[in-house]
């Protein structure tokens, strides 16, 4: 077992304060590092040591593995926790980092490269018995495109093999579409990722979008924390997460969990991940594996208890899971809503002043976010500026309990996503948890319409 000291948080916002609450918890000194656009963040003024790293764009400070390291050995950190995003799910920095003697909290450098490759994380799956959606075998070009489409059988969709967030990502539905489809989904991968590589999938058509919880220890040791039901989705992007799936019973839940569980035992996975999939008619389809800890993980604390940062440092330290598969205990239902500092109806971006914050509270609530009274939200970085999380012994209490807390909610001074939630959990739909990955974007043209 290697000890664990010093850890640098190589993040910002929300996750970063996350991170250092739980380092904290754990009696591990932390660093923070920033670029000059967040000196006055959270997570800065309460980390033990604050190391400014570069400019306001990404790839000059929070991208910067040179810079990052360097801030590891002037402070003395001993090992690095990546959050979500920016440098979480890049092989590259976890082989720099082994290289110099620092703690990669996460997975190793190998399983990242594995499932960070879409064609190769489904032939991974194939080969570890997780479901799959059929699809092409591997690359799909302009000149095999249409006979692969054909065994597929239509709609058929094209997805780019790196990156996601809905980029590189075209429907076709009928052999005429096909060809503009594949072209427009290679021109989009090539911009947003530098790889024109795309494969195809069956189209389902009305599925859910359900992901699985999985922990290892990296020595043949995982366990699953059950499901999160993130089908409320606008332009591919998770708006609010539920735990667990209203659309799962205990049998169904139980079993995908174990196929993941058991997955993870034969790659000897170490850290926090999550196997996402499509459910559409009583069966699951791997899309792709997060090797990183997921911006709505709060939700499976919620239901389980565990602190799933808890279990990735002592993972990394060589400890162990701190529980066994059989020690897991799921109580009621939890939700997530993703606030961010956008137009509720337009989603454009609203940076600024932020100048009244009141996070609500009571029992079952928590709210995750570095922002406050007074924060200047830069127009650099992703608009998420808070999570709220809402926990209650059954779905309907927590319904109850997030309609509540939505009204306590105060931020001033930016325009921001709580009024949409508000409609949100007054919807009927939603209330009897009858959506797809098209609701709510279904919805939203439904409303701007009006």
């Amino acid at each position: 077992m290697t000890a664990i000291s010093k850890i640098l948080i190589a993040n910002r916002g929300e996750i970063a304060l996350r991170v250092l609450r739980a380092c904290k918890e754990l009696g591990i000194a932390t660093v923070a590092v920033h670029s000059t656009a967040d000196a006055n963040a959270m997570h800065v003024r309460l980390a033990d040591e604050s190391v400014c790293i570069g400019p306001p764009p990404s790839r000059d400070s929070y991208l910067n593995i040179h810079q990052i390291v360097a801030a590891c050995e002037i402070t003395g950190a001993d090992a690095v926790h990546p959050g979500y995003g920016f440098l979480s799910e890049n092989a590259k920095f976890a082989d720099i980092l082994d290289a110099h003697g620092i703690t990669f909290i996460g997975p190793t450098a190998e399983h990242i490269r594995l499932m960070g490759d879409k064609i190769t994380a489904k032939k991974t799956a194939v080969e570890l018995g997780i479901p799959v959606v059929p699809g092409s075998d591997g690359e799909v070009l302009p000149e095999n495109a249409l006979e692969i489409a054909r065994q597929i059988g239509f709609p058929v969709l094209i997805k780019a093999t790196a990156g996601g967030g809905g980029r590189g990502m075209k429907v076709a539905k009928t052999e005429e579409e096909l060809e503009e489809a594949v072209s427009t989904a290679r021109s989009e991968a090539l911009a947003a990722f530098g790889n024109d590589a795309v494969y195809m999938e069956k189209y389902l058509g009305k599925p859910r979008h359900i992901e699985v919880q999985v922990v290892g220890d990296g020595f043949g040791n995982a366990i699953h924390l059950g499901e999160r039901d993130c089908s409320l989705q606008r332009r591919h992007q998770k708006v609010w997460e539920e735990a667990n799936s209203p659309a799962l019973n205990v049998e169904q839940r139980m079993n995908i969990g174990q196929i993941c569980a058991d997955a993870m035992k034969k790659m000897k996975y170490r850290g926090a991940g999550t196997i996402e999939f499509l459910y559409e008619n009583g069966e699951f389809f791997f899309i792709e594996m997060n090797t990183r800890l997921q911006v709505e993980h709060p939700i499976t604390e919620a239901i389980t208890g565990i602190d799933l940062v808890h279990e990735q440092i002592r993972v990394a330290s060589g400890a162990g899971l701190s529980v066994t598969q059989d020690q897991v205990v799921f109580s009621g239902h939890a939700i997530e809503c993703r606030i961010n500092a956008e137009d509720p109806r337009t989603f454009v971006p609203s940076p600024g002043t932020i100048t009244h914050f009141h996070a609500p509270g009571g029992l079952g609530v928590r709210v995750d976010s570095g922002v406050y009274a007074g924060y200047k939200i830069p127009p650099y970085y992703d608009s998420l500026i808070g999570k709220l999380i809402v926990h209650g012994r059954t779905r309907v209490e927590c319904m109850m309990r997030l309609r509540r807390v939505l009204d306590e909610f105060v931020v001033d001074g930016i325009k921001t996503t709580l009024p949409l939630f508000q409609d949100l959990v007054s919807n009927q739909d939603i209330a009897n948890g009858d959506y797809d990955i098209h609701w709510l974007e279904n919805y939203l043209a439904e409303t701007s319409a009006t």
